[in-house]
């Protein structure tokens, strides 16, 4: 199976940070596990199923280049080595470079091993992408993952964060603001050249990572699920995709990744109430299928 362009960078990631401090991880996403084969016959790298509405062809379960670890030399895993044991998911394992399928949370969880840290990625046909999955199939997989995860003894420290691919479109009103400071107002407009030749985004001065564009784009949804996130709250702080990764550095107490926008990312540590009356709340389950209530706080 192709992944990434077969790049091969040996920058450090989130995981080799967390590698580092010895915290468990694992980045879990549909059709990872080749030695399946599917109910509808498709196996190995061609798994796939279809949109439970009907409304779109056969979807491949797997699809590579949402799989952002297989881009580092340190955590790739481009054989889809299998986990030796269903204890040792999310903990150093060879070549498996904690990289698993979506059901090996599941396994894992149920077998009392909850990795620390989970990076989940849903089946295609579930991923909620226009064109190959509906909302319908997005909240089936949304609902029926915080179920699980709510039934488990660890819920009561647990923080689930849903954030969502940054999508083409010019359909947001508000415009977004500048927050690298690598930016000026001299580097808006035509494309700067970079320093491999090519044409680099404006105001691009990193050459070690990705530098971005003068400001953020179309807003996205970032939901926060967790006993200790503040009810019928909107947040209105600034924050991006990569501040989740600076909630995790910060929980274990690791160091920002180098050149990244993790260290200048806002906290959603706005979104969170730590008190003891916040962390006392119960779990609330939904039909998968309707989104209904079904169960809040231990009672039908």
């Amino acid at each position: 199976m192709r992944h990434a362009r077969q790049l091969k960078s040996t920058n450090k990631n989130v995981g080799d940070l967390l590698n580092t401090s010895g915290v468990s991880w694992g980045f879990f996403q549909g059709g990872f596990d080749l030695t399946i084969t599917n109910p509808d016959g498709s196996t190995g790298c061609k798994r796939t199923h279809t949109s439970a509405t009907g409304a779109f062809a056969p979807k491949k379960d797997y699809i590579p280049h949402h799989e952002g670890f297989q881009y580092y030399l340190s955590t790739q895993n481009q054989h889809h080595t299998r986990p030796s044991a269903v204890s040792a998911i999310g903990h150093d394992d060879g070549a498996v470079h904690h990289q698993y399928d979506i059901h090996d949370f599941f396994d894992a969880v149920k077998a009392g091993n909850f990795p620390a840290v989970s990076f989940l990625k849903a089946p295609g046909y579930q991923d909620g992408h226009a064109g190959y999955s509906s909302p319908l199939d997005e909240q089936t997989f949304l609902v029926d993952t915080i179920n699980f995860i709510e039934a488990q003894q660890q819920w009561s420290n647990t923080m689930i964060v849903i954030a969502y691919d940054d999508s083409d479109g010019w359909y947001d009103h508000a415009h977004g603001p500048v927050v690298s400071q690598s930016h000026t107002s001299a580097d808006i407009g035509p494309a700067l050249p970079n320093v491999n030749g090519g044409m680099a985004l404006c105001g691009n001065k990193n050459t070690d990572g990705i530098g971005g564009r003068c400001g953020y784009g179309p807003r996205l949804p970032l939901m926060v699920i967790s006993p200790f996130a503040k009810e019928n709250y909107v947040d209105h702080s600034i924050t991006d995709q990569s501040s989740i990764l600076a909630l995790i550095e910060d929980n274990w107490g690791l160091p920002r990744i180098a050149n990244s926008f993790d260290a200048i990312a806002g906290s959603l540590t706005n979104m969170l109430d730590f008190s003891k009356k916040q962390a006392n709340k119960r779990e609330l389950f939904l039909d998968p299928s309707t989104g209904q209530v079904v169960k809040k706080h231990g009672h039908h």
